[in-house]
């Protein structure tokens, strides 16, 4: 697949989940609409997804989209998925991210040999591993949502480290990968990861793997398996605008 190719995918599958009309933006350019069913952030955040050289941006209301359309006006679309350089600009209360999103055609596909097994979703021995993980790897793993096959890796009777996908929209499958945490540093994720990919790319599915900006051991899993990163995701929970309006932080 031609990077062409790969980014107009991508482009169609944003645009659906944002709920909106048209194409994606590029050339610099930055849409920002009001869509209070977009999926790019949490029900009432503000969602913000660049891909490569463009932006869009989606507000819960209308009162928060003008204020988007007003405080983002001008800014470079690097920075709009910068935590710090929009809330310098706006009302922020809560964020989510920066996340880095990156894809993998089948043609890319670097797999690892593994003597993975697999688990259906909910089995103990899976739960037993979020547990041990705790909370927050947990849920930024994904793992309980998965709709695939988990595959997994263990050190006797324990389930050590995890991966399956869940399907979005688009045919793409958003991968998701949690290891123990006294088990790290064994490249255990890509041999599960590697997996889960063969799985879905066997299925006629586009990975996509999804990554804070600061989390280089899960970049450089997706980097090793053929991944290419084609663009950030930011939400934001805005301030009411009343008290945005009256200066109030």
């Amino acid at each position: 697949m031609t990077e062409d190719a790969l980014l107009r995918r991508v482009h169609g599958l944003w645009v659906g989940l944002a709920v909106v009309t048209g194409a994606f933006p590029a050339g610099g350019d930055v849409v920002i609409v009001h869509s209070a069913r977009s999926r790019l952030c949490p029900p009432g955040w503000a969602g913000i997804v660049r891909l490569a050289d463009g932006a869009l941006v989606t507000g819960p209301d209308e009162p928060r989209t003008g204020l988007l359309r007003r405080a983002l006006a001008g800014m470079p679309v690097d920075d709009l998925v910068r935590a710090d350089a929009v809330a310098a600009r706006l009302p922020v209360v809560d964020v989510l991210g920066p996340a880095v999103l990156a894809y993998l055609p089948a043609d890319r596909f670097r797999p690892v040999a593994a003597q993975v097994t697999t688990l259906p979703t909910g089995h103990d021995d899976i739960r037993a591993l979020m547990a041990a993980a705790g909370p927050d790897d947990s849920a930024e793993s994904g793992l309980a949502d998965v709709d695939s096959p988990v595959f997994v890796l263990r050190d006797g009777p324990d389930v050590v480290a995890a991966a399956g996908y869940e399907r979005w929209p688009e045919s793409t499958a958003h991968v998701c990968v949690l290891t123990a945490p006294d088990h790290r540093g064994r490249e255990l994720a890509r041999r599960t990861a590697s997996a889960a990919v063969g799985h879905a790319l066997d299925s006629g599915l586009l990975p996509q793997w999804r990554a804070r900006l600061v989390g280089e051991a899960s970049r450089k899993v997706a980097r090793a398996l053929g991944f290419t990163e084609l663009g950030a995701q930011l939400s934001v929970r805005l301030d009411a605008v009343d008290r945005a309006a009256s200066g109030q932080r």
